[in-house]
Formats: C-alpha cells, structure tokens, sequence
C-alpha cells in the first residue's frame, strides 16, 4: 500500500505476528539469528551482557545479518566468475549510502526474524537502528543517485560493480550555532564499519608526476611517485533474489619504501610521518554540490579511483574466458561486449585517456583501434547545465601531475578537431567551441567535451533536461552526432510493504497504477490520512526531543529539504514565511491554516551566499516562533544537520514538498519522487523531474506555478530587473524591507545586506519573478489543505501514479538502450541449496 517508511510504528504484539513479505517467522530462524548474535557478542566483540553497550548490541547484530550475506555474496561472485556476464562498471566519486542494515534485512527477508530475535533478547530494535552512522560518502542528489543504482542493479540480476573512494572522513557533521552553519569533521569509521571487508590482496599501485620519454618502442612514463589504492569491498544485496554484487571504495596507501628510496640519508622519522601526504587522497570527501574546486588533491581523487578501477577491470577481463585468446591483436577486441563503464558525471573522466594510456602504452593496441574501443566502452550522464558546476582543469595542473595524459588528451583533441574541420571547413567558430581545450587567461581542459568525445552514449537525467543538454549546453555536438544523446529521467529505490494491491509491486513499481481503484473508497482514504497523521506525531515527537520545540502535528508540515544553494530559492520559502508572518500580524483575527515549515540542507563551507541564507532562515525563525500573536499558527524550523537517515524519517511525515528552483536549473532533482511515493504533494516550477511527475499525475494534482523554461529566457533577453517587482508588489516590498532594515537582525542590522544586495542586482535566479505566482500558489495549498478529504484524495493520485520513478525502470532504460544487456529474473540458489551439477566448479580465490 504504501512506503515502509510510512507504515505507522507497531506494538510489540502486532509485529510478533505479523506476517508479510519479508518472511514468515520461523522459530528456527530466530533461533538461529539470536544465536549468531549471542555468538558475536561473545566471539567478535568479546563482551558478556553485563558489560555490554547498546552499540556492541548494534555491531551483534549487524554482523549477524552480514553472516547470512556472505553465502549468497561469494555464490554470487562464482556465478559470475562462470557465466562470464558482460559486467557493468558504475564509476562516480560519490557514494550517498546512508545506514545499511535496515535495506539489508529487507532485502534478505530477515526483516520479521530479526525483529523477532532482539525483541526475545529484550533489545530495542529501533534503538539499536538508531546507533548506526551514515555512510556519508556523497553531498546530495547524484551520490544518493549512485546507491540507488546499486541496488536497483543487484535486484535486476546485473553484474555490476560500483567503484569509488573509501573517504575517512564523509560529508561534514552541520550545527547551528547562533543561526549560523558550523561545520564537525564526520568522523564515520571511528567505531569500525561491520559492513566493509578489506582486500589487500587486490593492492594496486597508482602513479603521480614523473615525466614522459618517446622511443621507438613508444611513450613511456617513468620517475613518478607509486601511492597503492587499497580496496574495500561492501556487499550489496538485491530484493530476495539472492544476488549479491560489490561495491569496492578504494583507500590510499603509501608504500613501505615511501619517500626513504630517494637519497634520504638520515630523516626516517620524518619519511615515515611524511606517508600521510600519500594517504591524505583518501581522507576526505569535498563538501561542494554543484560547483567546480579546481584543487589538486581533488584531480588526485580522481585519478586516483580511475587508475585503480581501470587496472581492476582488466584483470578481470583477462582472468575471464573471453580475455584468453592467443593473438595481441584480438585480445581486446571483446572488450566492450564484456565491459561497459558509466562515468557519474565528468568526475572520472580521466578514465577515457587512462584506457587509451593502457591500451596504447602498455598493451601496444594502434591508436585507432583503441580509440574505437575506449569509445565502445564508455558512457558519461551529466548532472547539471549550470556553468559553475562544469569541470575545467588547467592544462598547467595536468601537465604536473598526469604529464602522458595531457598528450593523450591533446591528440584525442587534435583527431576530433581534424574531424569537425573537415565536416565544417573554415568554421573557425565551431572548432572553438568544440575543442577539448579552451583558450583564455589560463588553458582549461573542457571535461564534459572529454566524455562526449570519447563515450558512445550521453545522457540527461529528466527529460526537459535532456533536451536542454542537447538544444543549448552541448547543441554543437548534438548537431554532429544526435544519436549519441539520450535520456534517462532518474528514479529512487522504495521499500515498501504489500497490502492493498498485492506483493508484486514491490518489485515492480508500475503495479501502483491499482490504487487508482481506491481514490473514492473511504475507508482507504481515511487509512491514508490516518498513516500520515501517524507519521507527523512520530516526527513531531522527535522533533521535540531533538530540539526542544513544540509543534503542532495538525499542521500543515511543508518542508524544504535539500542542499542549500541560490538557484534551489530557498531564499524563495523564506520571503513566503514573512508574507505570511505579515499576514498574520496584519489580521490575527483571520483565518489561518496553520503550517510547520521545516527547512534544511548543508551549505558548502566556502559558499559565503549560501551559509547567510541559513542565517537568515534562522533568524526569521527567532521572531516567527516568539511572537504571542502568531502562537501556534506559524513555526519555523532549520532541520540540521540533514543526511539520508533523516530524510527517512522527514519526508514520510510531509504533507507539502518544496522544489521551487528556476525553471532550467534542477537537473531532475529525486526528493521530489520519494515526497510524492511518500504521500507529500507538491508545490513545484515546471523544471526537472517535476515536469514528468506532473505528466504521470495530471497538473491538477500538483501545484505548479511560475516562469516556464521559456520564460526565464525570455526574460533573460529582455534583462532581468529586480527593481520593477519590488516597486509592484506591496507585501514583497515589506518582506524584503524588514530584512534590510535588520527587523530580523536588530543586534545588527545590515547583517544581510549582501543578501538584499545580491536580490537586487544579480540574482541569477529570478526570485522576484517568481514571487507573486508563488504566494498565490500557497493560498490555493492552504484552500485544500482545509478539505482533508480532497487533499488525500489527491495525495493517492500522487502515490497511484509514481511508479515511472522507480530506479528499477532507470537502470532498465540504461540496461536495454546503453549497456546492452538484459535484466535477469534468474534467481542464484541460496547457500543451502546445493549449486546446478552442471556448473563447473571453481577454485575459491577466482571469485573476485
């Protein structure tokens, strides 16, 4: 029926005999699970129950689970290794996993056992939940994308890998103090991760630096500095189908001789504190979303996940049965049909002149051949067509730190412009803007012209974005090869619980079609609602002991949640709050429709803009939450330090969804699809994913407001000014006055002049414009918010018609149009079922 995350908290009897989709409860198996507990406690963390810590009851148990992922984890690794797939390699620099044990109970049908098992050994199984630290290993939506690929991948029967970087430390721990955003190192592996198991025996080296010699026998790279990338491999579980696939995050490691090889007389001290400079690419994750650093240690990061993944690929190439051929010449010549590469982003794309590196260096393929080879293999999705996001490594840079991919990449540029030059002779233009390299105060290496170039396949990830990409971003290279460019509208992983409309669905994301059924019945409607209002009292409770605030469960819940930046126009949310605070104060006889607006998200450290507009959430909060007049009416809160096992419990409990950015600038956006899996409606431009959700539900069934795409350009043509709403619309004007005059600030009150004075001048987002159709929009939510039963009416439309975004479909999409592979239904058989007599078997250390 609907998300777990909605389903209301259980009491003790009804989840000991509830049966579901996770599994019947077995005696046996909760004998065996409590057991294994007992049997860690006691083995693995060497502890009895007198000593014992609620996070030694967690590790219990998390390794507990781990022991019934290990079986099907190997078999799955041997059915691979003999079937000899074509393996799917997603690479992305960001990871979002969030806490594993709960997916991974559910995903193995343990989910009830489990419960069943702590509840007899008198634990809290929500308590222990609790203890878990994120995996914070991303900033938003295109990491959080990543691990919702892997697990849509593994419940598709894919052989997929996702490689990354093991970060030591994730994306910052965010307070508030006084209003304002401090950043805490998120120190995640302090405790250990049960989850992870390390691998040196796949130690690679990875090289920096050096210089290039040419001899007949070809280039060489020689005299660099060797850090070893360590691999970590995590298991992920499909849904109930026994597969389970890896994710491996390399870590960086300096090697024994590091830095007392060179003519280091007698600093041996000092050589072996100087091994942190090596490991330092590891340490830590850049906190930016949607905005190019062009540091060095981020181009090592890089690099560094690319080697090491590169030569990982290729010896599982040449380990399999495809890779054993006699002739040089043919030994590759399988490789795309055995191997395809997604680059999440251009983060990884020093992956496309590293396998021509390989290829042509060290494997001696002719240019040409590896080229058509390289380009087979590869695919790139972009993530965003805002300017200050895209790649550009000074050329300078590369030179030092990678100096025989800067060749490779200047003559992969010197055959694609030779190409546009002899389709377009004497465009001088053209091949400017199509080179790999732009001129200008310092050279730049265009990366998101690199994975054009040499990929076969580009993608956009919602469809107005798509035809964006193609139409405006890259239009010339649209123009030469139009077949290259497609679309994949992003999509989420649900877990969800069977009830109205069968178990299918669980697996198959289109059945919620079925609820279209109920949209009249009162009963269901009236259990909807009822879910919700539950969800709201848990969160309300939560919130009151996490912060100390009290808020009204009746409410409107309309909540913001994202990463905070000017074009997502949280500054937006903020102007409607004090319209409505004015509103209230103007006329507090009048009736109101009470709201909680609940706002969060993390500033990128160095983003002065960003981390203001926390400050001045916070600080209109100050005076909305005091002021007598407004009491219970209107309440404000900064949700801090906002993560995935917050958005879990968050989004279940929303009744409004904000994804309000300028028409043109949100990619997709995938909060947008859980809101609206989750019961939340929407309020939202016509930008992203929003465009399709309002295409799968009807218009109607959202509230759609504000410039369309068209618009905003046509506004750009004519010149933006900020000025003209200001002078028309009266309660924009006093909304913006209090905050320049310091009414929110009284201590100080030019304390957001930059703010007020980036408003004015150059907003590049348009929020002025936007303004009035959005305040008018909210009246319109109020109005139904008052019919609860048309509300929730609507709401079921909503979760009746999210099924297209599933990432279930996603990865389909990519499967059948890009990787040329088709999804298995196949279920491996679980470790206690013996194996097909007919499959050969093979040693254990080839299942790697």
């Amino acid at each position: 029926m609907l998300p777990a995350a909605m389903s209301r908290p259980l009491s003790d009897q009804e989840r000991r005999k509830q049966i579901s989709i996770r599994g019947i409860v077995g005696a046996e198996s909760v004998a065996e699970l409590k057991r294994g507990f007992n049997r860690h406690l006691h083995f693995t963390l060497v502890k009895d129950r007198n000593v014992a810590t609620p996070r030694d009851y967690y590790f219990a148990l998390a390794h507990t689970v781990r022991d019934h992922l290990v079986g099907r984890w190997i078999r799955t690794q041997q059915y691979y290794y003999e079937k000899d797939p074509k393996r799917i390699y997603y690479l992305s620099l960001e990871f979002y996993m969030g806490r594993t044990l709960q997916n991974t109970m559910i995903n193995l049908g343990l989910q009830n056992a489990c419960d069943e098992a702590v509840y007899q050994l008198g634990l809290d199984m929500e308590e222990l939940e609790e203890i878990e630290e994120d995996a914070g290993l991303g900033n938003g939506g295109l990491g959080r994308l990543a691990a919702c690929f892997l697990d849509s991948m593994a419940t598709l029967g894919l052989a997929a890998y996702g490689y990354g970087i093991r970060y030591e430390y994730g994306i910052f721990n965010q307070k508030i103090r006084d209003g304002w955003q401090v950043e805490e190192a998120d120190d995640w592996l302090r405790h250990g991760n049960p989850w992870e198991k390390a691998r040196p025996e796949y130690m690679l080296p990875v090289h920096f630096y050096g210089r290039v010699e040419h001899s007949a026998s070809g280039a060489k790279w020689i005299d660099t500095q060797v850090v070893l990338a360590l691999p970590y491999d995590t298991p992920v579980p499909g849904y109930m189908n026994n597969t389970v696939n890896t994710m491996r995050l390399w870590s960086a490691r300096a090697p024994n001789d590091f830095n007392l090889r060179d003519f280091n007389v007698g600093d041996y001290i000092q050589a072996v504190l100087d091994r942190n400079l090596a490991e330092n690419i590891s340490r830590v994750l850049y906190p930016n979303d949607n905005f190019f650093e062009g540091k060095e240690l981020r181009l090592k990061q890089e690099y560094f996940v690319v080697a090491a993944t590169l030569q990982d690929i290729i010896r599982r190439f040449k380990a399999s049965k495809f890779g054993s051929t006699d002739s040089v010449r043919t030994v590759f010549d399988s490789f795309p049909d055995q191997v395809a590469i997604q680059l999440n982003d251009t983060h990884p794309a020093m992956a496309i002149p590293e396998l021509m590196r390989i290829f042509v260096d060290i494997e001696k393929l002719p240019w040409d051949k590896a080229w058509d080879i390289t380009k087979r293999t590869f695919a790139y999705t972009n993530h965003t067509v805002l300017p200050e996001a895209l790649e550009r490594w000074p050329v300078d840079l590369v030179e030092k730190l990678l100096p025989r991919h800067l060749q490779i990449i200047y003559e992969i540029n010197q055959r694609h412009l030779d190409h546009i030059a002899s389709l377009f002779p004497n465009d001088v233009g053209r091949l400017r803007r199509m080179s790999l390299i732009e001129e200008g105060d310092t050279k730049r290496i265009n990366m998101a012209h690199l994975c054009i170039v040499g990929s076969h396949a580009v993608n956009g990830v919602a469809k107005i974005h798509s035809e964006i990409v193609k139409s405006q971003v890259f239009e010339d290279f649209a123009e030469l090869e139009p077949e290259k460019f497609q679309n994949k509208t992003n999509g989420i992983t649900p877990q969800l619980i069977a009830e109205k409309i069968g178990e299918d669905y669980v697996r198959d994301l289109s059945q919620l079609t079925k609820l279209h059924k109920f949209v009249d019945d009162d009963l269901f409607i009236r259990e909807v609602a009822k879910v919700k209002q539950e969800n709201k009292v848990k969160f309300a409770l939560y919130l009151e002991k996490e912060y100390k605030v009290k808020i009204n469960p009746s409410s409107m819940f309309d909540v913001h949640v994202k990463r905070i930046h000017e074009y997502k126009r949280q500054l937006m949310n903020c102007l409607h709050i004090i319209t409505m605070y004015n509103r209230i104060r103007r006329d507090p006889a009048k009736l109101f429709v009470p709201r909680t607006v609940i706002i969060g998200g993390k500033a990128a450290p160095g983003y002065h803009m960003a981390k203001m507009i926390i400050k001045l959430i916070n600080a209109v909060a100050q005076v909305v939450n005091n002021d007598p007049v407004v009491g219970s009416k209107l309440k404000v809160i900064f949700l801090e330090n906002y993560r995935v096992s917050l958005a879990e419990k968050v989004i279940p409990a929303t009744d409004l969804s904000e994804q309000i950015s300028t028409a043109g600038t949100e990619a997709s956006g995938t909060g947008n699809m859980k809101f609206m899996l989750n019961g939340a409606l929407t309020i939202g431009t016509m930008d992203g994913a929003n465009v399709e959700m309002a295409e799968e539900a009807g218009e109607e069934n959202l509230f759609i407001f504000g410039m369309r795409v068209e618009d905003v350009t046509e506004l750009d043509r004519k010149g933006y000014n900020a000025q003209l709403y200001y002078d028309r619309l009266p309660e924009l004007k006093q909304a913006v006055d209090q905050i320049k005059s310091g009414f929110f600030s009284p201590d100080d009150p030019n304390l957001f002049n930059d703010v007020v004075n980036m408003l004015f001048h150059h907003d590049r987002f348009k929020v002025f414009a936007d303004y009035e159709a959005y305040v008018k929009c909210q009246e319109k939510v109020s109005e139904l918010y008052l019919n609860s039963k048309a509300w929730t009416k609507m709401v079921i439309r909503n979760i009746a018609a999210a099924g297209k975004f599933s990432s279930d479909r996603t990865i389909k999409e990519y499967a059948r149009d890009i990787w040329h592979v088709e999804p298995s239904d196949l279920k491996i058989p679980p470790p206690n079922e013996p194996r097909d007599a007919g499959q050969d078997k093979t040693p254990n250390g080839t299942a790697a």
